[in-house]
C-alpha cells in the first residue's frame, strides 16, 4: 500500500511512496546488522570524527532539509532550520562526551579488580514520529551510533521524504555503510522485526497507544526499550507569580512547534486569586501570534500536520464547549485550502472534558481554575500522563521543593517552559512513557553494562 505525504499548507499531494516488501525489509535488517559488526570494531575516535561529519553535513544542508521539513510536516520555517540546527548539535555533543560517558569505571565501594565496560548491543529499532521529523531520530540517534550501535528507521508515513532524506545524509557525510537504514512500512511490519534476534532494542516516541502495542512486543521478545509518549503539561500559576513573565512562556510553551509538542504547555492551573489578571494577560500574547503560510516570515504558527488531526482536535474542543468550557478565543475551522486550525483558548475546564483529560496536539489552551496552591498541584498532577510540567512563583527556593518533590512529571521547570538540552535526561513517567534519553543515561539506554571480575 502507498504511503501519502500531503503539503499541510496545501492539502496538495507530494508523493505515493511504494512500502517496502518484506524482501526489502528483511534486506535492510541484514545490511544494518553487517554494518553493526564492523562499526563496533571502530574506536570511540573514530566514531566521533564520522558523527562530526554527519554534523557537518546537516548544516551544510540546512537550507534544503528546513524547506523540507516545513513542505512534508507544515511547521514553519524558522523552527525546522532550529530542528536541523539541534540535531547537528546533538552529533557534536555525544562525539564530545561519548568517551567519557563511557569510559570503564569501578563503582563507589566496588572490589578493586571490578569493573563496569559499556558494550554496544546490536541493531536498534526506532520507532519515529511526524512532529519533529529529524530532531526525534537524531536525539535517538547520535547516542546510539556513539555507543556503537546501528539503526534501524521506521518513520511516520507522512514524513516519508524526510526518512529517506535522512538515509541519504548518511551517505552524504561518507559514514560506514551500513549505519541507518529507512524502511517505508505500516505498523504491521513492526512485530517480525521487534521479534528478529537481532534488534537489540526499541526506542520509540509517539502516542501511548502506540507505545502500548510496541512495549508489548517487545517485551515478549524480551528486548529494552526506550518509551517517549504523550503529554498533558500542567503549567502552574501561583498567587505570586510574576504574571507578565507567566503569560509570556506560558503563550510560547502552548504554541512552540504550532502546539504539536508532547513536551507543549496543555493545561494552565491558575489559582483563584490571579485568573482573571493572568488570563487576561495571557490572551493579549495569545492574540499576537499570527497562523499562516509557514514558509513567510511573519507567521507564528503553520498548519496541522494532517486532515486527520486537525478533525481531531476540533472535535475535542467542540466536546469540551458542549459539556460546558467557555471558548475565549479561537475554536473555529478556518475556510479555504490547508489544515490551518486558529489559536485557541478554552475556560471553565472541568473534568469530564476533554480539554481537561486528554491531551490536545495543536494550538489550544485549557485554563483551569484552582482554589489554592494545593488545589492547584492536584490538578495537576491528576492525569494520566507525567512528561513535564512548569510553575511559576517569585520564590524561587519554594519553587524549587515543588519541582522537587509535589509535582509527579520526569522534568519540571521553575518559571520557564519545558524543553530538552543536550546535557539532561529527557522522559516521562506515569503514561508518557519510561527511560530517558539524552544526557549520559542516554548514551546507556542500548548497551550492555558489563561486569568484569579479574581475580
Amino acid at each position: 500500500m502507498p504511503l501519502v505525504s500531503q503539503n499541510p499548507a496545501t492539502g496538495r499531494l507530494i508523493k505515493r511512496h511504494r512500502e517496502h516488501t518484506a524482501k526489502e525489509s528483511a534486506s535492510a535488517l541484514a545490511a544494518v546488522h553487517s554494518g553493526f559488526l564492523g562499526w563496533r570494531e571502530l574506536s570511540l575516535p573514530d566514531r566521533a570524527r564520522h558523527l562530526t561529519a554527519l554534523a557537518a553535513t546537516l548544516r551544510a544542508q540546512k537550507e534544503s532539509l528546513a524547506q523540507l521539513i516545513t513542505t512534508e510536516m507544515g511547521k514553519t520555517l524558522v523552527m525546522s532550520r532550529l530542528e536541523i540546527e539541534k540535531c547537528a548539535a546533538c552529533c557534536d555533543f555525544y562525539a564530545k562526551h561519548a568517551a567519557r560517558f563511557l569510559k570503564p569505571r569501578r563503582p563507589l565501594g566496588a572490589p578493586k579488580n571490578a569493573k563496569v565496560f559499556y558494550e554496544p548491543s546490536g541493531v536498534i529499532l526506532a520507532v519515529m514520529p511526524w512532529n519533529y521529523p529529524f530532531w526525534q531520530l537524531f536525539r535517538a540517534a547520535a547516542p546510539t551510533l556513539m555507543a556503537g550501535n546501528t539503526l534501524l528507521l521506521k518513520h511516520a508515513s507522512n514524513v516519508s521524504g524526510c526518512a529517506l532524506a535522512i538515509e541519504r545524509l548518511f551517505t552524504d557525510a561518507r559514514l560506514p555503510a551500513g549505519l541507518l537504514r529507512t524502511l517505508l512500512v505500516s505498523p504491521k511490519a513492526l512485530p517480525p522485526l521487534i521479534a528478529d534476534s537481532r534488534v537489540r532494542g526499541v526506542t520509540l516516541t509517539g502516542s501511548t497507544a502506540a507505545g502500548r502495542r510496541v512495549a508489548a512486543l517487545a517485551g515478549a521478545a524480551l528486548k529494552p526499550c526506550v518509551l517517549e509518549l504523550g503529554g498533558s503539561d500542567p503549567y502552574v500559576v501561583l498567587a505570586d507569580a510574576d504574571l507578565d513573565h507567566a503569560a509570556e512562556i506560558c503563550a510560547q510553551a502552548r504554541l512552540v512547534n504550532g502546539g504539536q509538542s508532547c513536551i507543549g504547555a496543555k493545561r494552565f492551573i491558575v489559582v483563584e486569586s490571579v485568573l482573571a489578571a493572568f488570563t487576561e494577560k495571557f490572551l493579549a500574547r495569545l492574540k499576537t501570534r499570527r497562523v499562516g503560510d509557514p514558509t513567510l516570515p511573519e507567521f507564528h504558527l503553520g498548519p496541522l500536520a494532517r486532515a486527520d488531526l486537525r478533525d481531531e482536535l476540533h472535535a475535542q474542543v467542540q466536546k469540551s464547549l458542549k459539556k460546558g468550557a467557555k471558548l475565549l478565543l479561537g475554536g473555529t475551522l478556518p475556510k479555504g485550502r490547508g489544515f490551518y486550525y486558529p489559536v485557541t483558548a478554552l475556560a471553565n475546564v472541568r473534568p469530564g472534558m476533554p480539554a481537561h483529560d486528554e491531551e490536545l496536539f495543536g494550538p489550544v489552551a485549557s485554563i483551569i481554575a484552582a482554589k489554592d496552591e494545593a488545589d492547584a498541584l492536584r490538578i495537576a498532577n491528576d492525569t494520566t500522563f507525567g512528561l513535564g510540567a512548569a510553575v511559576f512563583t517569585r520564590d524561587r527556593k519554594h519553587g524549587a521543593a515543588i519541582a522537587r518533590e509535589r509535582l509527579d512529571a520526569g522534568m519540571v521547570f521553575v518559571n520557564d517552559f519545558v524543553r530538552s538540552d543536550l546535557s539532561l535526561p529527557f522522559g516521562g513517567v506515569k503514561e508518557s512513557g519510561y527511560g530517558r534519553e539524552l544526557g549520559e543515561v542516554g548514551i546507556h539506554a542500548f548497551v550492555n553494562i558489563k561486569t568484569v571480575w579479574m581475580k
